[in-house]
């Protein structure tokens, strides 16, 4: 992975809390998407203890949907 962010030239995404919590060290930015659905049960959105973030962003999407962007400190 730190190979493929070296070369490319943009912006990577990775989805998932266990495949983010392994590339923790070389996330730069966290953008956290979020829908007011009351649904049960679910993965949290970190799977090992949160790391340090600090808030840098807000933005509506839509109607219904707030992206939040978070940075490590």
């Amino acid at each position: 992975m730190r190979d493929l962010k070296a070369r490319v030239d943009g912006e990577l995404d990775v989805a998932g809390p266990e495949l983010a919590a392994a590339l923790a060290p070389l996330i730069d930015e966290y953008r956290l998407y979020l829908r007011p659905y009351v649904l049960g049960g679910g993965k949290p959105y970190f799977a090992r203890a949160r790391p340090p973030l600090r808030l840098v962003a807000t933005e509506r999407i839509g109607e219904d949907v707030v992206q939040l962007t978070y940075v490590p400190v």
